[in-house]
């Protein structure tokens, strides 16, 4: 396994696969039932150069991918449409990511360019100058008029897209910054870098000092001294809060859990690691193991109790966080996977490998279900329940018994087919089949005129 990142020799990741250590570590808690390797519900998939940043619209069913050959795309994952393309970058663009509301987009490339798009106008409005070295990740604040991005320059920049103007350089890490992100609500940032450290900053004092409405500060001490100090090593406007040590090796990936103080981040050390934060305090609370090579990246899935991971050991690996154990891996033949991105409102996720990259559902949606006589019989929350479609009635008609039946939606355990018994005159019956354990159906005998 790499100890650094070796720059601008291509044929360096090529030999990776040879280099790394080939013996596979022993799957963490991993159940034996569980380890087959599933089968994604893949609703679109493209053939490009190496994806390195992908972006869901929140909206519309457009997704961005940056591609190493310098280019941006701009698809339509339902139509399977290739809508736009952009390629202004000089050399491979690593980040890119949607406003959630303006019609912009932002990416970042190894020309050490930050460059914001307006997709309706089909052109770039400006560019952003400052990283000395590459860029690799970008992103829009939720709310602030803010972008955020990592180099390996060994910074952290703030910048105001309105203003065109770098905010705030955050130092300390002393590798390359992989990875930088915002909080979905809170004042704070996750960065991961290769000195082996994950950060999360705190940006309380930057929003009150540049958000209108917001306290701000006495600028009596504002001298020509301190502008320039700020200028070169940052102002103090972002502090370090916590820094979590545990990784081997240089981390590629953090990220935030939407909702909860929860952190997860991913390493070269081919290990997964789970963070807990207070107010005072940030700790390590578990390692998940099973990728066999450097774990590219790593997000909390949005609806589901979920962690996504993958690898350039070639698979997507989905963890069960209350259980912490792997439930579901998918794997690609020869194609190394790089970067991932979920939906937020949607139950979709996109992986970007070498050779293109997929949207996909971790399992369908739509019920198992079948229609007789005016009823229609389906699962749904651990019961087989009955909708009359004359009255409008919906009840529940009797409760599963298997366990891989009634598992959580989100595992890729739920019932895959359901069938009523036409023939049955004596009473009500249908066959539930699922691919729960290898393969499993459970027959179901009720009154359904009760």
């Amino acid at each position: 396994a790499r100890a650094r990142k070796t720059k601008r020799v291509e044929f360096y990741l090529c030999l990776q696969p040879l280099l790394s250590r080939t013996t596979k570590s022993a799957s963490w808690r991993t159940t034996t039932a569980r380890r087959a390797f599933a089968t994604m519900l893949t609703k679109f998939e493209s053939k490009s150069n190496r994806v390195k940043g992908l972006s869901f619209h929140p909206i519309r069913p457009w997704i961005l991918t940056s591609l190493h050959n310098g280019v941006i795309q701009l698809w339509d994952y339902r139509m399977g449409v290739l809508l736009e393309r952009f390629d202004e970058h000089d050399g491979p663009v690593r980040g890119v990511d949607f406003h959630k509301i303006q019609p912009l987009i932002v990416s970042g490339g190894d020309d050490y360019k930050i460059k914001v798009w307006d997709y309706k106008l089909r052109r770039c409005l400006f560019t952003l100058l400052g990283h000395l070295d590459y860029i690799r990740t970008v992103q829009f604040h939720n709310e602030y008029p803010w972008i955020v991005s990592a180099s390996d320059d060994q910074t952290i920049r703030i910048w105001n897209w309105q203003s065109r103007t770098c905010l705030s350089v955050l130092t300390g890490h002393n590798h390359y910054v992989m990875c930088a992100a915002f909080h979905p609500k809170d004042d704070l940032i996750v960065s991961a870098s290769l000195d082996q450290t994950v950060r999360v900053w705190d940006t309380a004092n930057l929003r009150k000092k540049n958000v209108r409405g917001a306290p701000s500060f006495d600028t009596a001490a504002d001298t020509v001294v301190s502008r320039v100090n700020a200028d070169l090593f940052g102002a103090a406007d972002a502090v370090v809060k916590y820094v979590l040590e545990g990784h081997d090796r240089g981390v590629n990936w953090a990220s935030f859990h939407p909702t909860l103080p929860l952190v997860i981040s991913g390493a070269d050390d081919r290990q997964v690691k789970l963070w807990r934060m207070n107010e005072t305090k940030a700790w390590e609370v578990d390692t998940l193991r099973g990728h066999t090579n450097n774990v590219s990246c790593v997000i909390f899935h949005p609806k589901y109790e979920l962690i996504i991971s993958n690898s350039e050991d070639r698979s997507i690996r989905v963890w069960d966080i209350s259980k912490r154990m792997g439930v579901q891996t998918f794997r690609r033949e020869n194609d190394r996977f790089w970067i991932l991105a979920a939906h937020s409102e949607q139950n979709l996720l996109a992986a970007g490998h070498d050779s293109g990259m997929i949207v996909f559902k971790l399992e369908r949606e739509r019920p198992a279900y079948d229609i007789y006589n005016g009823r229609m019989f389906y699962v749904k929350d651990k019961y087989l329940r009955m909708h009359e479609f004359g009255s409008q009635r919906d009840v529940p008609v009797v409760s599963l018994r298997r366990g891989g039946h009634s598992q959580p939606s989100g595992l890729g355990n739920g019932p895959r087919s359901l069938s009523y018994n036409t023939l049955d005159q004596s009473g009500s019956s249908v066959l539930i089949c699922s691919e729960a354990d290898g393969g499993s159906y459970e027959l179901l005998t009720f009154n359904a005129d009760a």
